[in-house]
């Protein structure tokens, strides 16, 4: 069965995770600029994730988690726009609450280049943010494109806006760097590792998602991954300075 843990300094609360739906080419992760399109790409794609569980008796707790995302090409032009919430609960008390809005722009240039740029914005109710607001551009490149592998890099600069619990706001520059890898294990499945670094004065957001899919059909594949996600100084109300999500899924393609 589908499941989902997030883990904190504290100990790790464990929730199983109902049916999800998601993703075609473009998985929700932290470095998501979308490859460049293939010659017979649809114009317009799309996926979505819901999923829902409720355990009773020894231990009462719920989660809920819905994401999406819409991809459309237009010329050199990839847009994307994406959009994530999710929340634990455990015997009537909030674990988690995180929501996370986004968009992404991708412009090919001449040979195996891009441009790039996003807009984030994000609250982790746990987190020590009240909410952050992130936008980057930048260049990328496509090192490796072959028959069984994929690697691209990333880099560029921009701000983030923290609006901080019980502190002054903050606004401060950012540098940016990203990686992302796929291999094709076979004609149906693919292990997929993916990094991103967001470095200020203050603090530096790292970011790790490790996948691996199989295919089931055009549609329909089965999917195991674990993300963690570090702020080497996060505000003094953060629970702590790691948090891990581990989730086995469903996932739907259009």
């Amino acid at each position: 069965m589908p499941h989902f843990a997030t883990s904190r300094s504290r100990p790790t609360w464990w929730a199983l995770c109902g049916l999800l739906a998601a993703t075609g080419s473009v998985q929700a992760s932290p470095f998501y600029a979308p490859p460049a399109p293939a010659e017979d790409a649809k114009t317009f794609s799309g996926e979505a994730e819901l999923g829902y569980t409720r355990l009773s008796g020894n231990t009462d707790s719920q989660t809920l988690i819905g994401k999406g995302r819409l991809t459309w090409l237009n010329g050199k032009w990839t847009h994307t726009l994406r959009g994530e919430a999710r929340n634990v609960a455990r015997d009537g008390d909030t674990d988690a609450e995180q929501y996370l809005l986004a968009g992404r722009e991708r412009y090919e240039l001449e040979g195996p280049h891009y441009l790039f740029g996003f807009a984030r914005w994000e609250k982790d109710r746990f987190s020590g943010y009240d909410q952050q607001f992130t936008t980057i551009a930048g260049y990328g490149r496509d090192l490796i494109e072959s028959e069984r592998q994929r690697l691209s890099l990333e880099a560029g600069p921009g701000f983030r806006h923290d609006r901080i619990q019980d502190e002054p706001n903050e606004t401060l520059a950012v540098a940016y760097g990203a990686m992302a890898y796929e291999y094709e294990l076979t004609d149906t499945s693919s292990l997929t590792q993916e990094l991103s670094v967001e470095a200020t004065d203050d603090n530096t957001t790292s970011r790790s998602l490790s996948s691996l899919t199989a295919r089931l059909n055009s549609r329909l594949a089965l999917k195991l991954s674990h993300e963690v996600k570090r702020n080497s100084q996060p505000p003094e109300a953060a629970m702590a300075r790691t948090d891990h999500t581990t989730s086995a899924s469903l996932l739907y393609s259009w």
